[in-house]
C-alpha cells in the first residue's frame, strides 16, 4: 500500500511541477523535458535498483535523450 501512496503523491507533484513550468516556458518545451526526465529516471532506477542490464546502446540512447532534453531547453 505504501508504494501506491508514494506513486500517487509523486504523480501529483509531477503534474504540479509541469503546470508550474508551463507558466514560464512553452508547452512544446516543457512536456518533452518532463517526459525525458521521467524516461531517464526510469532507466536509472531500473539499472540501480532492479539490476537491469546495461549495454552500450542502452546507455548511448539514454545519453542521447538527455542531450535532446538539454537542447530543447537551450533553444527555448
Amino acid at each position: 500500500m505504501l508504494w501506491y501512496a508514494a506513486f500517487a503523491a509523486l504523480c501529483l507533484l509531477s503534474m504540479v511541477l509541469l503546470t508550474k513550468a508551463t507558466k514560464t516556458i512553452p508547452l512544446g518545451t516543457a512536456y518533452p523535458v518532463w517526459t525525458g526526465i521521467g524516461a531517464v529516471g526510469t532507466v536509472v532506477i531500473g539499472i540501480l535498483i532492479f539490476k537491469e542490464p546495461t549495454s552500450f546502446w542502452r546507455l548511448f540512447f539514454t545519453f542521447t535523450l538527455i542531450a535532446s532534453v538539454i537542447g530543447l531547453k537551450i533553444v527555448h
